[in-house]
């Protein structure tokens, strides 16, 4: 049996940082203490002189492409680059082709990650205008939970017939993640900007047609409809400050039943980087202003949003290349997101322990994730080994990405991902990958 010690390491769990040593027998967290001696001579020693450990990353929203626009990136080829940079856990969206909003079609996306993931897994079921009686046919233990599209995406899976989505609200006892942005206000300030410029609208635009406003709009309507019907209600990718409003952060995050998320690209570029990014950083809901950023930022520190996420969504840079109205959006992150997050912390925007707390332990509660997002006795060993001062430089060579490229090319972080254990596996470990991980169904702790 595979056995592990990690020792001399600085342990972030909990909101607190603690020194000692960690075991890992099979597939889960055995002790942790202040030092412990290998069990056996087949233990493998780690000499972490300091480096920190966190828990795996939990990422809420991904999208790896996989059934059907494989030429983008598949379930393989993203898990991978997740695990090398720390996500150990994902979620991913069913807006794939097909799309899943079939019990049959989710279970095939199961089948494809049991067979190929580095990473740990689940799924989102889709929501659309007319498959309510196959969302009910939804096991909520076995699936994280049911996506919706209030706003149209890669994929056009808008759900925009008012009665249909409070029906949804009303009859599932699924957690229900949405994308809100207000199409009819999208719409209009598009088909200004045609008039204007006819498809190559300038990319600076981009927050001016995916507005605040249709952000704002959508998110108060699905949270009015939220309270009304009592629906457990997620909400992805917040990015306006006037948004963070509409969330409380008087209440412990086990008894929300109204909660938020914010992806890093919303916290790291502002609508100036359009000048530099062009459609690299074209996202829905896009990248807006500084003083949106700000507000996001006070928000996740402040606990009105609870979880830190990706919305890894890559395309390939052919594709990106296009004219505004073709290029399409989303981009690829889950490989440099902690690295991402980590230079905060060197700015002193946000501690450890807080990144750890919305990144690895909030994904864990929100979702009743069972034994994973916490260093843990008896937990699953799912552990990221940091180095805080060890600089290196995003380029071509280092990408994984199936799509080969990143937002972040050029960009030099302090930190790096030292090593990342997916269920007591070492299966990374600087810039190589010893070992083959096999991710694992995630299960829930939901009665």
């Amino acid at each position: 049996m595979n056995k592990i010690l990690i020792k001399n390491v600085q342990i972030v769990n909990e909101n607190k940082i603690i020194k000692g040593d960690v075991f890992i027998e099979g597939d889960r967290i055995i002790e942790i203490g202040e030092s412990i001696s290998a069990k056996s001579s087949d233990t493998k020693i780690i000499e972490a002189n300091g480096k920190y450990l966190l828990p795996g990353l939990i990422d809420d929203q991904v999208h790896f492409r996989e059934p059907g626009l494989t030429h983008k990136a598949t379930i393989e080829t993203e898990s991978k680059a997740a695990v090398a940079g720390g996500i150990t856990s994902f979620i991913e969206m069913p807006n794939t082709v097909p799309q899943a909003t079939t019990i049959e079609k989710l279970e095939d996306k199961f089948t494809i990650a049991s067979e190929t993931s580095w990473a740990n897994y689940s799924f989102m079921f889709g929501g659309t205008n007319d498959n309510l009686e196959e969302i009910l046919k939804v096991d909520a233990n076995k699936v994280a939970g049911l996506k919706l599209f209030l706003g149209s995406s890669t994929g056009n899976m808008l759900v925009d017939n008012p009665d249909v989505l409070e029906e949804i609200f009303s009859k599932t006892d699924l957690l229900i993640s949405v994308h809100c942005e207000d199409e009819k206000t999208i719409q209009d300030n598009l088909s200004k900007y045609l008039e204007e410029y006819g498809d190559d609208i300038p990319i600076e635009m981009h927050p001016k047609i995916r507005s605040a406003e249709a952000c704002y709009l959508s998110s108060s309507k699905a949270i009015e409809l939220g309270k009304k019907t009592g629906a457990r209600l997620h909400v992805f990718h917040l990015s306006t400050e006037i948004e963070t409003h509409l969330f409380n952060n008087k209440i412990p995050l086990s008894e929300k039943r109204i909660t938020a998320e914010v992806c890093v690209h919303h916290l790291w570029f502002t609508e100036e980087d359009y000048k530099t990014k062009g459609t690299k950083i074209k996202w829905n809901p896009a990248v807006k202003s500084q003083k949106d950023k700000d507000g996001l930022w006070k928000a996740l520190l402040n606990d009105k949003i609870d979880v830190l996420a990706t919305d890894h969504a890559p395309h390939t840079l052919d594709e990106k290349n296009n004219v505004y109205t073709k290029a399409p959006s989303g981009g690829p992150l889950v490989q440099h997101a902690l690295v991402a997050l980590l230079e905060m912390y060197h700015k002193g925007v946000i501690s450890l322990e807080k990144i750890v707390e919305k990144s690895a332990h909030n994904p864990a509660i929100l979702f009743q994730i069972k034994d994973r997002g916490y260093i843990k006795e008896g937990y699953k060993a799912d552990l990221v080994l940091v180095d805080l001062m060890n600089p290196w430089t995003v380029n071509k060579e280092n990408i994984l990405y199936k799509c080969g490229w990143s937002p972040f090319e050029g960009t030099t972080f302090k930190s790096r991902i030292t090593h990342t254990f997916v269920n007591g596996i070492l299966t990374y470990e600087n810039f190589k990958f010893p070992k083959r991980s096999k991710g694992e169904r995630l299960t829930f702790n939901r009665g």
